[in-house]
C-alpha cells in the first residue's frame, strides 16, 4: 500500500488500531485520513506506541499521533528549528479545529 512504511517495527496500521480504544478510533481514523490527503508524499511510519506522519523518504516528520483514553496526543514539528508543539484533542472534537496547524506543519517542515 502506498503512503505507509514502517522502518524498525514492521508493524501496520490494521496492527496497530487493535491498541487504539474503540470510542478513539473515529478521531484516530480521520486524523490519518486528512494527513494522507496533505499530499502524495506523506508516508506513515507505524511505531510501538503511536503513528508518526513524514513528509518523503527524508523523513522529516510533522505529525506524531498517539492514542489516549479519552482522544489523541499529537505533537507537531513544523521546523526542526522551532519547538514541538503538543495538543490534546478529545475524542468528541473534530479534527477541522486543528486542520489548518497541520496542514501549515506539513507544508514547512523541510
Amino acid at each position: 500500500m502506498e503512503g505507509i512504511i514502517s522502518f524498525a517495527n514492521k508493524r501496520n496500521y490494521d496492527d496497530f488500531k487493535k491498541q487504539i480504544p474503540v470510542t478513539v478510533l473515529p478521531l484516530f481514523d480521520s486524523i490519518r485520513e486528512f494527513c494522507f490527503k496533505l499530499g502524495e508524499n506523506v508516508l506513515e511510519d507505524v511505531r510501538m506506541h503511536r503513528v508518526v506522519f513524514c513528509k518523503s523518504m527524508t523523513f522529516r516528520w510533522f505529525l506524531d499521533v498517539e492514542p489516549e483514553k479519552d482522544g489523541v496526543k499529537i505533537k507537531i514539528q513544523k521546523n526542526r528549528k522551532e519547538l514541538i508543539e503538543i495538543i490534546q484533542i478529545k475524542k468528541d472534537q473534530q479534527i477541522s479545529e486543528f486542520s489548518e496547524l497541520f496542514k501549515t506543519a506539513y507544508e514547512n517542515i523541510h
